[in-house]
């Protein structure tokens, strides 16, 4: 590889790690030092951009209606400069996704991708084992002085050395539900890889292992209802491939019918399966942040309170809007009620219809719409829509859908499954997917 062609890979895979784990840069330099890492890299990235020509025209409808919203929102605002502020930051990384998705071709996004995962969830293990072995102690995230507090409180430690007894650990990241959704989503890319026997398969063994025994360390109940998802997700896709046309729709209903069952399942069995998990009855305390997220809506239903996407820490009425054991939330943990008390019903209607246009095309790509007869499936047309699984499922308990990799990844899919619907000639989408867009 020339340091020509070697440049942009890199850059890539800064970019993707920056976005997959913004909390190791802020844990280590602080906000201010992560925004200039962030602006530094979206303005090599759009002047890569610039340098290949990459072509920004299709772009779903969806897409600058829902950014336009979020600027606008400031006009109504009770915190316009953190709206403003808020509004630049989910359009500075929606900009990145599209000239990425425009400058490599899908297969090299998710190269890049694997790269990224492979560097957060090694970093995190070694973290996590020098801190055991050589400090010993609680580590707090650098640049952040808590000495007026009494007491500092566990979820504010960036790790809180529990590799060698037997705890959760938190990773470069510094959360274990962050770290273990990080490596479900690696589990999900190396195995992905491993199928296209690209790369070392020895190593694809290697880094399959170490991002299962970080799901074991992490003991997400996050990552575990995505994993299991996924799984359900995998089994039909399979199904639904190996079934003649003319089965198709009754694999199609049978998935509809088992995953309606599985829910009530679910609901109805919630007191064990949540002790099962080690979780409360009460999500660890999401129903009492639902609760105060829906009483602020409620006070602004149609437009909400203006975009923010991170809650800022230092603005009404989020600063103290939900405080529990010491510790400030800044996330609704749920993207659906965040998007509702942030744009009201307008926003929330914009939003859905994004995420439901992605899914749907990713749905299509993924079962082989479009292939003929003579077209051999490939596993790599499944990725955009079980990503799109895995983010659908972790925004029910999280809000990480409209930040940093989550708001990435919908607006990359939602672009790339555009452009391959919109090709003017018939090739198969399973051969288009492998093309620059």
């Amino acid at each position: 590889m020339t340091a020509t062609s070697a440049y942009p890979r890199v850059l890539g895979i800064l970019g993707l790690a920056t976005l997959l784990a913004g909390d190791a840069w802020r844990n280590l330099i602080g906000w201010w030092g992560w925004g200039a890492v962030v602006g530094v890299l979206l303005v090599l990235i759009v002047i890569e951009g610039v340098r290949a020509r990459v072509n920004l025209q299709r772009v779903p409808i969806g897409i600058p209606v829902f950014l336009l919203l979020t600027l606008a929102s400031a006009l109504w605002s009770a915190y316009p400069v953190a709206t403003v502020l808020g509004s630049l930051t989910t359009i500075a990384t929606a900009t990145g996704a599209a000239i990425m998705v425009a400058r490599f071709a899908w297969t090299e996004l998710v190269a890049m991708l694997a790269a990224a995962l492979r560097w957060i969830l090694g970093l995190s293990l070694l973290f996590e084992l020098v801190v055991s072995l050589l400090v010993r102690e609680r580590v707090l995230p650098f640049w952040v002085d808590w000495s007026d507090l009494d007491r500092i409180p566990a979820a504010f430690y960036w790790s809180r050395n529990l590799l060698l007894e037997g705890g959760r650990i938190q990773g470069i990241v510094g959360n274990a539900n962050i770290l273990g959704m990080l490596a479900v989503l690696a589990l999900l890319v190396f195995g992905l890889r491993m199928l296209l026997r690209q790369g070392s398969p020895l190593w694809a063994w290697v880094w399959i292992v170490v991002a299962v025994a970080t799901i074991a360390l992490t003991r997400s109940s996050t990552s575990i209802a995505v994993l299991a998802a996924l799984a359900v997700a995998i089994g039909y896709l399979v199904l639904v491939r190996r079934a003649s046309p003319a089965r198709r729709p009754v694999v199609h209903l049978a998935a509809a019918g088992a995953v309606v069952l599985l829910v009530a399942a679910v609901l109805v069995f919630r007191a064990p399966l949540l002790a099962l998990l080690g979780k409360s009855s009460d999500l660890t305390y999401r129903f009492d942040i639902w609760d105060a997220v829906i009483g602020l809506w409620a006070e602004r239903p149609a437009a909400g309170w203006g975009w923010v996407s991170y809650w800022a820490p230092w603005v009404e009425p989020f600063d103290d809007l939900v405080v529990i054991r010491g510790v400030t939330y800044l996330q609704a943990h749920n993207a659906w009620l965040d998007v509702m008390m942030q744009l009201g019903i307008v926003g929330l209607v914009v939003f859905g219809a994004l995420v439901l246009g992605a899914t749907a095309r990713s749905w299509l790509l993924a079962i082989g719409a479009g292939d003929t007869a003579g077209d051999r499936p490939r596993p790599e047309t499944t990725l955009p829509f079980l990503l799109m699984v895995a983010l659908l499922v972790q925004s029910l308990a999280e809000s990480r859908l409209l930040i940093e990799w989550g708001m990435f990844a919908l607006i990359a899919i939602s672009i790339l499954t555009i452009r391959i619907g919109s090709e003017p000639d018939a090739r198969p989408l399973s051969r288009i997917v492998r093309n620059r867009g």
